[in-house]
């Protein structure tokens, strides 16, 4: 028998703009926006299109604090 191998670090996922828009229910122009602000990170290799990092996505979210009656 083989020892169970070690688990490797999961890689990160990385959308298109159009994923990421999709997933942020957003336009792509909108997630353009938020990256020319810097409110999300965006990643390139040469002339390659743009990725952004799921966790990246996700994190540009902020929670809306909810009213108390």
């Amino acid at each position: 028998m083989t020892a169970p191998a070690a688990p490797r670090s999961a890689l990160p996922v990385y959308l298109s703009l159009a994923e990421a828009a999709d997933v942020m229910s957003l336009s792509v122009k909108t997630i353009r926006r938020r990256i020319a602000d810097g409110t999300i990170p965006a990643y390139q290799c040469g002339r390659r299109p743009i990725r952004i990092r799921l966790d990246d996505l996700e994190a540009a979210l902020r929670r809306i604090p909810s009213a108390r009656w």
